[in-house]
């Protein structure tokens, strides 16, 4: 049930006619859970918490540094040395009190994995590792979690939905992941401030229809560079 206030603050969103007071009560009554609170994931929450997202739960176990402030744009150089969980909190709460925020300061493992997804309806994969990225994809698969990747380096990033009513997973694309010295990644090779915000968003646009049920492309990757302005899609 909206509050009142809760529909003046989402009166635009209200308007649209594809999401109107039943659409933005749904987004209230989901819950998602995203994986990194980084460079994709601290857009994402943003966005996510302004628009509405009942429930949000963030997981990760790293502290903000310096040379994440050209990207990560939650953060300040005040906050360098704390724990991202503790300061996007403390922000995203400021942003949007009607909004949930549960905190996950660690490393994600097969081992606490499904106890954590358990309270959740999409999960966001917006973690820097493949060792990660598998073992979110195979705990959803085992639980029947829909899963919004994203992945960037350089100028280029990558989006799917995977395990969203019996489509395919990432080890269908993937069956392995890759070796470490074989996959670039931005600490190595970097990767320009916008292109997270950017790919972030896309992840945000995914979320949301299939918060609404709007979400008509399974078995799709989606590859953008921000370079040229390209968009492919690979069907598989």
């Amino acid at each position: 049930m909206l509050s009142r206030e809760e529909i003046n603050r989402y009166s635009k969103q209200v308007m649209l006619e594809d999401v109107g007071l039943l659409g933005q009560s749904m987004l209230k009554e989901a819950k998602v859970l995203v994986i990194g609170a980084g460079g994709l994931g601290a857009p994402l929450l943003q966005y996510l918490t302004s628009m509405g997202i009942g429930t949000i739960g963030i997981v990760d176990f790293d502290v903000v540094e310096i040379s994440n402030l050209h990207r990560q744009i939650l953060f300040t150089p005040d906050d360098a040395g704390m724990p991202k969980v503790e300061v996007t909190r403390a922000k995203l709460v400021k942003q949007n009190p009607y909004v949930s925020i549960n905190t996950y300061p660690v490393v994600l493992s097969e081992e606490n994995a499904e106890q954590i997804f358990a309270d959740y309806d999409i999960i966001v994969d917006g973690c820097d590792n493949f060792l990660t990225r598998y073992t979110v994809n195979d705990i959803c698969v085992k639980m029947g979690k829909t899963l919004v990747y994203g992945s960037i380096l350089g100028y280029q990033g990558q989006v799917a939905v995977f395990n969203h009513k019996n489509s395919k997973h990432l080890r269908d694309l993937f069956p392995e992941p890759p070796k470490a010295e074989d996959v670039p990644n931005c600490s190595e090779n970097g990767v320009m401030g916008h292109v997270p915000g950017i790919v972030g968003l896309y992840m945000c646009n995914l979320v949301t229809q299939l918060i609404l049920d709007q979400f008509d492309q399974p078995n799709t990757f989606f590859l953008t560079d921000l370079k040229t302005l390209e968009i492919r899609k690979i069907r598989f």
